[in-house]
């Protein structure tokens, strides 16, 4: 197991002020935790690493990117689904059924405060240290990085809490010193411009990955760069806002200094773009996955920054592999896991046929015996791929929840398209070297051949709508596509287009006239070898391909592949069983649905101050 930093703080993580939501306890009345002061827990280099590394743990566990932020939040779209019936919980907030006494709304938002203070603590206290200024070279680097590394850690943690509730509080200053612990809602804008300026700063602060290791467990000058650009583009893309009266639901806005924007995320994806030695593109897309769930090191560094997870426990460990990925039997040499997402017909079919990008997101098997072997689901049952239990390196069998992987936060695949759509706005359409950019992420998909990849389109609205469904393709499961669709004011629009589309394959109406109903299987091994009718390789797959008639001989297996869509279910509480098209996101309400509600506990603590989001 690769030596995770985060797991060297679990007993000595500095928290000097805490912000308690749910209670209007005076924050002077509130005891102190901490067998450490100030002074001491910044009095060296070694202790304001062991703060910082404080910081970083409030991006992990059950509430944060363990689970919740990049499972349960991205979740419903036109990708895929949470699994199961709505509760007052996961499957709520996939629905769009989001009840103010949902506590899986209250705990994150409270985590990502937890982690916001943290940041604040260091970036008031690392400036102040004797080792910043004066100190030797060395030291000062030392420190100015952990300087840098908070300033980044605390726009993140803005970032998240912007992008799920629009207006939040945001203070900037540690809790000790603020007069009221409980602020009024600070306008998006100029929150994102101020955490867009701290990113500049930062990375004057941090290292390149060359200077700094090989890991990407801390913030290095390439996730700085990435972050920065990506919250540019949120800061000039669509959100939702109240209208004039505060009352009702709200509308979808894009300020109209939206280009400048536009500009910084060119500007940086620019300066990653020139430093191919720092991060590039992993030639093999699967490998980057194997990378991650054998806890290897990538020499591409594709990935700029990772959550770190470890400990096997749900404050600092991950959850990925065991509630996402294929059905595993607990029985089987793997382990348990799978099935909490459900990746949709129309997303499978989104894919071309020789995109290897498909089989390693989706996974469209299971095993559910103690004999190892792999059997095919049907279209209705797809899962997700990238984080799968069965790619780990050990092998972790039984019923252990946390399996230990990082959880991707950016990739540099993400700048190579961002580069493409802020030049296509910005110029009003393509210019060479944003189709450049463009078609590098395709060719890795299609192993290179670039006779396979189409022809780039060369107007604006053609280039943008590729780039869309670049991005589609590219971050399945990596909690990308709502928050994309939500600044590009699409998400309504891609949600209605996904049930036409499933309804379509149902239909087996063209361009899906050619989805079989059945497909044939059988194992080799303990793999799926498909029966390819009158195509005789044994590695072809039947996906695109009528149903194989007559019929195979005795030996293969039938799965209802198209037809389980004229009866594949899923409960609504209070409207009975619905088909799969009907039932995913039924709750969604534009005006209302793009951004999550404040608890009630949270509402109350504030006593007034705080303004429900709308429609709520």
């Amino acid at each position: 197991m690769k030596n995770k930093i985060y797991q060297l703080i679990a007993a000595l993580t500095i928290f000097i002020a805490v912000v308690i939501f749910n209670s209007c306890k005076k924050f002077t009345e509130v005891e102190p935790v901490s067998q450490f002061n100030v002074a001491q827990a910044f009095s060296d280099v070694s202790n304001a690493t062991t703060a910082l590394i404080g910081v970083y743990d409030e991006l992990q566990g059950d509430n944060g990117d363990g689970i919740r932020l990049s499972m349960y939040y991205p979740y419903d779209t036109d990708e895929g689904i949470a699994s199961g019936g709505i509760d007052n919980g996961r499957r709520g907030v996939g629905r769009y059924q989001l009840l103010l006494s949902n506590a899986e709304i209250a705990n994150p938002f409270r985590q990502l405060y937890r982690g916001l203070e943290k940041a604040n603590l260091c970036i008031e206290q690392i400036p102040l240290m004797a080792q910043y200024t004066p100190g030797t070279a060395a030291e000062q680097a030392l420190v100015k990085r952990l300087h840098g590394e908070a300033l980044t850690l605390r726009a993140q943690y803005l970032f998240e809490l912007i992008r799920n509730w629009g207006d939040v509080p945001a203070p900037m200053i540690p809790a000790y010193k603020q007069t009221d612990l409980f602020l009024a809602s600070t306008n998006r804008d100029s929150t994102y411009d101020k955490i867009l300026a701290d990113l500049a700063l930062a990375k004057t602060l941090v290292p390149w990955r060359t200077a700094a290791g090989p890991r990407n467990e801390r913030i290095t000058k390439g996730a700085v760069i990435a972050l920065r650009a990506r919250i540019a583009l949120f800061r000039g893309g669509y959100s939702l806002r109240p209208n004039a009266s505060g009352a009702g639901l709200g509308t979808m806005e894009r300020r109209s200094d939206y280009l400048t924007y536009y500009n910084i995320a060119k500007t940086e994806c620019e300066e990653l773009m020139a430093n191919r030695g720092e991060h590039t593109l992993n030639p093999n897309f699967e490998n980057i996955w194997r990378s991650v769930t054998s806890f290897a090191y990538d020499p591409q560094a594709e990935i700029l920054f990772e959550v770190g997870a470890g400990g096997g426990n749900g404050n600092s460990d991950s959850r990925m592999g065991n509630y996402d990925g294929p059905n595993l039997n607990n029985a089987s040499r793997y382990g348990a896991g799978g099935g909490g997402i459900q990746m949709l017909p129309n997303y499978f079919y989104a894919f071309d046929s020789v995109d290897t990008r498909r089989d390693v997101t989706l996974t469209h098997y299971q095993v559910n015996s103690a004999n190892n072997l792999k059997s095919q689901r049907r279209l209705g049952e797809l899962n997700t791929g990238k984080y799968r239990r069965d790619w780990r390196v050990p092998l972790l069998p039984g019923t252990v929840l946390n399996v230990g992987y990082n959880w991707s936060v950016i990739r540099f695949s993400d700048v190579l398209l961002m580069y493409a759509e802020a030049v296509n706005e910005i110029n009003n359409g393509p210019t060479q070297q944003a189709k450049d950019a463009f078609e590098e992420v395709r060719k890795r998909a299609f192993r290179g051949n670039t006779t396979l990849i189409g022809i780039t389109p060369s107007t604006k609205d053609s280039f943008f709508t590729a780039i869309t469904n670049e991005r589609f393709l590219e971050f399945g499961h990596e909690s990308i596509r709502k928050y994309d669709l939500l600044r590009w004011n699409l998400l309504g629009a891609k949600i209605a287009d996904a049930k036409e589309k499933i309804i379509a394959i149902r239909d087996r109406v063209a361009p899906y006239n050619n989805v079989p109903q059945y497909i044939y299987w059988k194992n080799v091994g303990e793999e799926i070898q498909y029966f390819a009718g009158t195509n005789t390789a044994l590695t072809a797959q039947p996906f695109w391909r009528p149903t194989q008639i007559p019929s195979p001989t005795t030996g293969w297996t039938r799965v209802d592949w198209g037809q389980h869509l004229t009866a594949n279910v899923l409960t609504v509480d209070g409207t009975g069983n619905k088909p799969l098209w009907q039932a995913m996101a039924f709750f969604f309400t534009p005006g209302k649905s793009e951004l999550l509600p404040y608890d009630l506990g949270t509402i109350a603590a504030y006593q007034g101050k705080l303004k429900q989001n709308p429609g709520y």
